[in-house]
């Protein structure tokens, strides 16, 4: 596992192939995958969070906007912010 500590406990459904993931570096480790692609900011509603502790899933924009599970409340990793670009498209700012 990349990414190893008590708050790293969700796996992310990837919008190029809708498997789940612990992280990015893991779905590269697939031999023959292809390049991951982040969700777009219009597919934000997708339930593409899965959390290891309870199992509940729910939308990206929810994910975004807080630190913790909403079933169940497991707090996550606040260092996975730092590279959500990898992930997800970033909003829009006019």
């Amino acid at each position: 596992m990349h990414y190893d500590s008590l708050l790293d406990v969700i796996a992310i459904r990837f919008f190029c192939c809708g498997a789940y993931y612990p992280c990015h570096l893991c779905h590269d480790e697939v031999p023959g995958q292809h390049p991951a692609l982040p969700w777009p900011v219009t597919e934000y509603d997708a339930r593409a969070i899965l959390c290891g502790v309870c199992g509940s899933q729910w939308g990206i924009g929810e994910y975004l906007g807080t630190g913790h599970c909403p079933g169940c409340g497991a707090r996550f990793n606040p260092g996975c912010k730092l590279h959500a670009g990898l992930y997800f498209e970033a909003p829009a700012h006019p």
